[in-house]
């Protein structure tokens, strides 16, 4: 399994819109791709200048599949964000393989 983390900081002007625009158009639309299993947001709490910081972790089946992703939907998706959000944040993107996994 593949573990796909957005980590963004928006600025705090814009924060509330694009939570909700997150939850409710942006998230939805790239699970809609049918490509990923599930999807999660959560806020991280550390010292922030400027802005709030989130993950977006999305966990997919295998490489292929995320390649796939970013190659025939993730361009748009993520130019709708930056068009959306143009100079309010900062995004970084990480791919982390799960080699374990523990539940209660």
């Amino acid at each position: 399994m593949i573990l796909y983390n957005v980590t963004v900081s928006i600025d705090e002007a814009v924060h509330d819109d694009w939570l909700k625009w997150m939850k409710e158009v942006h998230i939805p639309d790239v699970m809609a791709t049918g490509l990923f299993l599930e999807s999660r947001i959560a806020r991280i709490h550390a010292e922030e200048e400027g802005g709030l910081s989130y993950a977006i972790s999305y966990l997919c089946e295998s490489k292929a599949v995320l390649e796939q992703y970013n190659t025939l939907f993730a361009p748009k998706l993520q130019r709708e964000h930056a068009l959306r959000y143009n100079g309010q944040f900062a995004a970084f993107r990480t791919i982390l393989e799960v080699v374990g996994e523990f539940k209660k």
